[in-house]
């Protein structure tokens, strides 16, 4: 049985994922999922971590927002930068992704639907600082099979627990994949 899997064997899209292979040297990435915002192999790559919440609420961080959910660590560059996606089309300035999540957008805007009491962690995640890549970074750690790239549906994917996800994903991408999903955290404990 052939089990050769090609991380990075397509280009990368903004709304795609990038799954972390589950023994990443990185800690920081550690069975990591990093929706792509923004790529461009000539002047690189933004993603945000959508399943690490940090240890404190929105609320403590931002005190404009009354958000009793946790705070995401987006990745280790600039954590003193707020970012979020949500799923909220008609916010002014954001970016669409794909399927329903969009990146960023007027503030003010995301403000009123907070006084309104309309977020929550499964229609608006915040996050402080971001993964970010130089150019031809992210198609060299792909070759070097730190990532894998899912195309898959974004409809639900603020919906999901985000202790499983990691697990969650590679499951829904199927065949060899799943194999990823139940290995140990530590390859020694195999």
């Amino acid at each position: 049985m052939d089990f050769t899997i090609n991380f990075g064997a397509r280009p990368i899209e903004s709304g795609d994922l990038l799954i972390s292979e589950p023994f990443i040297k990185d800690q920081n990435f550690s069975r990591s999922i990093i929706v792509v915002c923004e790529h461009n192999e000539n002047t690189g790559s933004f993603g945000l971590i959508i399943n690490k919440p940090s240890l404190v609420t929105i609320e403590e961080v931002e005190n404009r927002l009354s958000i009793d959910s946790p705070i995401y660590v987006g990745g280790p560059v600039e954590q003193d930068t707020l970012h979020y996606i949500h799923k909220f089309k008609d916010i002014t300035n954001s970016i669409p992704l794909k399927d329903g999540l969009y990146w960023g957008g007027n503030y003010e805007e995301i403000q009123d639907l907070n006084a309104q009491g309309l977020l929550d962690d499964n229609n608006c995640r915040f996050f402080m600082g971001y993964a970010g890549w130089d150019e031809f970074q992210l198609r060299t750690e792909l070759k070097e099979d730190s990532w894998m790239v899912s195309n898959m549906r974004l409809t639900n994917i603020l919906d999901y627990p985000v202790d499983d996800l990691w697990k969650l994903v590679l499951n829904e991408m199927g065949g060899k994949y799943k194999v990823f999903a139940n290995a140990a955290k530590n390859i020694r404990m195999n």
